[in-house]
């Protein structure tokens, strides 16, 4: 489904925005917008860099590389993919390659996107392009110091580890799930053919 040509009469109209905090990382903003109702007023916008992320599947597509690792803002130990942000001359699925084989040694065998979202919507620009790998060739030490503990994870313990809360980071509850989900053992399964 496209959006339409002509903006329904139910979206909320932006007149103007202006930054109030910027630099490389995170740019705040305040937005002059105007609701369905009429009522106008300025919204708080946050726009952060894009990410790429990776679900990468050994050759047999029975276990998944994560890492463990802990994010001191929210003060959370959990698991992750490989993944981080854009740089200015890279697609995503540049991006999501290049992360792979930095924070791992591994180089994937394919890359694959699998969905793109925005994981705070109502006040955060900031895609973020999730990609599945299908087997991964270990090709050097990891180049990048500071991204936790990686390891093979049986894919059939990941619902287990996300019930848990031991998956808290949005991008790779939103891969896990889709392999889980959309691309299921079956995927998983055509992966070892």
């Amino acid at each position: 489904m496209t959006a339409p040509d002509d903006v329904p009469p139910d979206a909320w109209k932006v007149h103007g925005e202006r930054a109030i905090y910027e630099n490389e990382w995170v740019t705040v903003g305040l937005a002059d917008i105007s609701q369905p109702s009429g009522e106008r007023f300025e919204h708080h916008t946050v726009t952060l860099p894009e990410a790429a992320m990776t679900v990468v599947l050994d050759d047999a597509g029975r276990n998944v590389l994560l890492s463990w690792r802990h994010r001191f803002v929210p003060s959370l130990w959990n698991w992750e993919l490989p993944g981080g942000l854009l740089d200015a001359d890279e697609t995503p699925a540049e991006t999501a390659a290049r992360e792979v084989e930095e924070e791992t040694g591994y180089r994937p065998r394919s890359v694959e996107h699998l969905v793109t979202f925005e994981p705070m919507a109502g006040t955060v620009r900031s895609a973020h392009h999730v990609f599945l790998a299908r087997g991964a060739e270990r090709t050097a030490e990891p180049t990048e110091r500071n991204e936790g503990t990686f390891r093979w994870v049986p894919l059939a313990e990941v619902p287990g580890l996300i019930a848990a809360g031991e998956v808290g980071n949005s991008g790779a509850l939103v891969g896990l799930l889709h392999v889980l989900a959309l691309s299921g053992p079956a995927a998983a399964s055509r992966c070892a053919e």
